[in-house]
């Protein structure tokens, strides 16, 4: 039966999906040359809300926990596995009192409806992986920004998606990168859990009744550690939280 459900509502989540894409990139454009970075960023918010609870379409259950514990007042560096494309709008929506910034592959700054524009005009980063020397100089550069505003920077230290939700090992580098033109900035682990599941077979069928969880693990101050070892201590305590 569940199989049957994930046929028949995929299409209708898909619909608003896509309509949602499309509707929000001109109201970004809009509020962006108008009003400038505060509303369009209230707009990139409701979008990835829609983005995410329209899942409910599905007989998604979608659980936040530990948020609480996040500060308001300092820049943050979210660390999280990657399961799916779907991951953003969660983060967005979890953080979206830090103005959560990402770490993207340049690919994605055109193309896509409202997704790229963002990217492009949000203040994250698209690094080209045929060019580690300038993304380096990207990735100080969000580092800095972060820093000068308090926002916050995501990144998705496996460097790919996780299709079967098994955490890859995590990469030091970016975390690194961040860290150095962030001093202040707190690292926080945020555990993704279910969206493998829920996207196993891609956009078609989506799974029906998946449990998504989003967890904010206790922040830690990266002040004085080894980039290496901060890197494993996050992803063990990741792949704790995931029962790995």
């Amino acid at each position: 039966m569940k199989k049957l459900f994930s046929y028949l509502l995929t299409p209708f989540y898909l619909l608003i999906f896509g309509f949602l894409l499309v509707v929000f990139h001109p109201i970004q454009v809009i509020t962006r040359l108008i009003w400038g970075y505060p509303v369009r960023k209230k707009a990139v918010d409701v979008l990835n809300y829609g983005l995410l609870y329209s899942l409910r379409i599905l007989g998604t259950k979608i659980t936040f926990r530990g948020l609480s514990k996040i500060p308001k007042n300092r820049p943050l560096i979210i660390v999280a596995n990657h399961q799916s494309t779907l991951d953003i709008p969660a983060v967005i929506v979890g953080f979206r009192k830090n103005h959560p910034k990402f770490i993207s592959k340049i690919e994605l700054g055109k193309g896509i409806p409202s997704i790229s524009y963002n990217l492009r005009h949000g203040g994250s980063v698209l690094i080209d992986r045929k060019n580690p020397r300038q993304s380096v100089k990207d990735i100080l550069t969000l580092g800095k920004h972060i820093e000068e505003n308090n926002y916050a920077a995501c990144i998705f230290p496996e460097g790919t998606r996780s299709k079967d939700g098994k955490v890859h090992q995590f990469m030091p580098a970016g975390i690194a990168s961040l860290i150095k033109t962030s001093p202040s900035a707190l690292v926080v682990p945020f555990a993704i859990d279910g969206n493998h599941d829920l996207m196993k077979n891609g956009y078609y069928p989506m799974t029906f009744g998946v449990h998504l969880k989003f967890t904010a693990l206790d922040p830690i101050d990266p002040t004085g550690m080894d980039s290496a070892e901060l890197a494993k201590i996050i992803e063990d305590r990741i792949r704790k939280e995931l029962g790995q």
